[in-house]
């Protein structure tokens, strides 16, 4: 399993220079920016509150997220990654931290935030399920999975190959992901994200934000 954890980070660093080329990475295309910072409006807290960015990356959520009033901590596995997201949010100082960890176990408190967002995360880990349980205990009463994910293809397709260790290389269905998720929780609801605008590109393949409560 070491041996999958190191190949994970090393793919992510490698690909650290090239990440924020991709539309919803980036978020360098105005109307882009704007329907994420939207989306993330509309199923966020409407008070200030504690949420965890996992899988944080160059720190582009982060930042919409520390934008739109909250504190943030993110965490990401790859320290090319950490470093652009640390310079990404410097001017939300007073709300962010940038933390380099695991994260499917990431370095937060039990019961000590309110969010957990992840955004096309799954895929890359050996226990999926584990980690959903994981981050379960990370929130505090009443709080809130906000995960972004899909179906799309394998990432053979852009050199990243998996022997095995990754049970949903590819993506997660969103009844596959329900159905793992709805012992955990209260309420579930799944919202299709097929505006191309959050994408940069027309959407052929699955994608969605699952919204959870506890």
């Amino acid at each position: 399993m070491a041996h999958a954890h190191d190949e994970i980070a090393d793919y992510w660093n490698d690909y650290a220079g090239a990440y924020d080329d991709v539309p919803e990475h980036g978020l360098g295309d105005l109307a882009t920016h704007e329907a994420w910072r939207l989306l993330l409006e509309r199923w966020l807290p409407t008070q200030p509150s504690d949420v965890a960015d996992l899988a944080c990356g160059t720190g582009s959520l982060t930042a919409l997220v520390a934008g739109l009033g909250h504190r943030v901590v993110g965490v990401d596995l790859a320290d090319n990654m950490v470093q652009r997201a640390r310079a990404k949010t410097v001017k939300f100082a007073e709300q962010v931290t940038i933390t380099l960890g695991d994260a499917s176990r990431p370095p937060i408190h039990p019961a000590s935030v309110d969010v957990i967002l992840a955004r096309h995360i799954l895929w890359t880990l050996p226990d999926p399920q584990a980690t959903i349980a994981c981050w379960r205990l990370l929130l505090r009463p009443g709080g809130r999975f906000l995960l972004v994910e899909g179906r799309w293809r394998s990432m053979g397709d852009q050199g990243y190959t998996d022997d095995g260790h990754m049970p949903w290389a590819g993506g997660v269905r969103a009844v596959d992901l329900v159905t793992v998720i709805e012992p955990l929780v209260q309420r579930i609801e799944v919202v299709p994200l097929t505006d191309p605008v959050l994408w940069g590109e027309e959407v052929v393949d699955e994608r969605y934000l699952l919204v959870a409560d506890l």
